[in-house]
């Protein structure tokens, strides 16, 4: 390929190796073997179709203004339209959007919902910020990126530090500024607006229904398996909270509060209270206090980070005694654990089928919304297993034949799809 015809994507953003954008790029290098044909087109996963950035300024309690910065990025459309949350957080920049924007095309893909990936996010800390504020900051990013957003368009849910409220807050102002009640503008919503139900737990209802069925292919009993977990938000706590009704006893625990272990089990009743009345696991008194970094050593069957991304380094890779790791968080294994992991005869289940549980019943309400007929819990829950099943049999089967690990089969699945749609939409004009 000529560069100077087809300059690098972005050219203000350089990604490294273990950064999210550098370790989604890898994963799209790995892919492209098995593409056939259609590795023509694989440059077009390597750009994200349309990036926002957008100033919010807002007014805080105390009269003063302030100004956040704000992204909403479009990876791919050609599936349908985009779909991904919205996170907040002092942390959130331009190219981890990008790359959480990616792996939710990948995801939508690998699960065959009509979607591509779209992922948005502020650069703030909302625990600093009054509910008002919040609000208020809520509101007029919805206003900035409401050029780009739309039922039809793209569809933004909750991701880290934000929620059904938040949503609430986001379908009004679409609502208002687009004259109609647009419940489908985002998904996640409060129950009453249009949410469906299951969709708090669905998260984690994937984690567990993958890892179930991974630990079938390993002969892993899950009654009496030793299961560690990191971050213990909806999607931890929820997969924890089943594997904990499989016969599983979860043994250690980290999130932002501290980290804590516990050989025999905690009593997930009295945990689950501590952190809904604390915030956190951290002093649980059913549980001993452990090192932050010393969570990695132990000794579990089963490994579920879902907390942030890139937790799992080379160096934590080759300390974990897991048989199975089940990514509930996006893009928790950098590239070079991957391949320690893979040569140690550890397994993965990569985030982008693992944990596409949420992004499923997302799909669900969005349907619901648009025939206003709402289904059961259990309804819910047996259509989003039987697609979670019937997803990861696929992709089992493409890392048997092609003797490679879940994760490219995963993406050779998803990049399948979603280049044939390119190749078969054609270029316009």
């Amino acid at each position: 390929m000529n560069s100077a015809l087809s300059p690098s994507p972005l050219s203000f953003v350089h990604p490294t190796a273990d950064s999210p954008w550098g370790t989604y790029l890898m994963q799209v290098d790995r892919v492209v073997p098995y593409l056939g044909h259609l590795a023509k087109w694989a440059e077009t996963l390597r750009r994200p179709k349309r990036t926002l950035i957008v100033d919010i300024p807002i007014e805080l309690d105390n009269g003063n203004v302030a100004h956040f910065e704000g992204y909403r990025v479009q990876h791919n459309l050609s599936r349908g339209p985009g779909k991904g949350g919205v996170r907040y957080h002092p942390d959130v920049t331009l190219e981890e959007v990008m790359a959480l924007a990616a792996w939710m095309s990948i995801k939508n893909a690998a699960v065959n919902l009509p979607y591509g990936g779209a992922k948005g996010g502020i650069r703030v800390d909302p625990k600093l910020l009054s509910n008002k504020e919040l609000e208020r900051m809520t509101r007029r990013y919805t206003s900035e990126i409401g050029i780009i957003i739309g039922p039809q368009q793209d569809i933004p849910a909750p991701d880290v530090n934000t929620n059904p409220q938040i949503m609430a807050w986001m379908m009004d102002t679409y609502s208002m500024n687009t004259g109609t009640t647009a419940t489908g503008v985002v998904t996640g919503k409060p129950i009453h607006l249009g949410g469906s139900l299951g969709r708090v737990k669905a998260t984690g209802r994937g984690v567990f229904v993958t890892g179930r069925e991974a630990a079938r292919r390993l002969n892993l009993d899950l009654n009496g398996a030793r299961v560690a977990v990191q971050g213990f938000g909806n999607v931890g706590s929820a997969a924890a909270e089943l594997f904990a009704q499989a016969g599983a006893l979860i043994v250690a625990a980290q999130d932002h509060t501290g980290s804590i272990v516990n050989d025999r089990g905690f009593d997930m009743a009295d945990l689950t209270a501590h952190v809904r009345e604390t915030g956190g696991v951290g002093g649980f008194r059913g549980a001993e206090p452990l090192q932050a970094e010393a969570f990695w050593d132990t000794r579990c069957d089963i490994l579920v980070p879902a907390a942030l991304e890139g937790q799992i380094t080379a160096a934590r890779a080759r300390r974990l005694q897991a048989r199975l790791v089940l990514e509930g968080a996006n893009g928790p294994t950098l590239p070079g654990a991957d391949d320690i992991l893979a040569e140690r005869g550890i397994l993965v289940v990569p985030d982008v089928i693992c944990n596409a549980g949420g992004v499923t019943v997302s799909y669900f309400e969005w349907v619901q919304d648009f025939s206003s007929f709402f289904w059961t819990e259990d309804e819910i829950n047996v259509r989003l297993d039987k697609i979670m099943i019937g997803a990861l049999k696929k992709i089992w089967d493409t890392a048997d034949r092609h003797r490679i690990t879940l994760r490219t089969a995963t993406f050779a699945v998803a990049c399948e799809r979603i280049l044939t749609a390119r190749e078969e939409r054609g270029l316009y004009p």
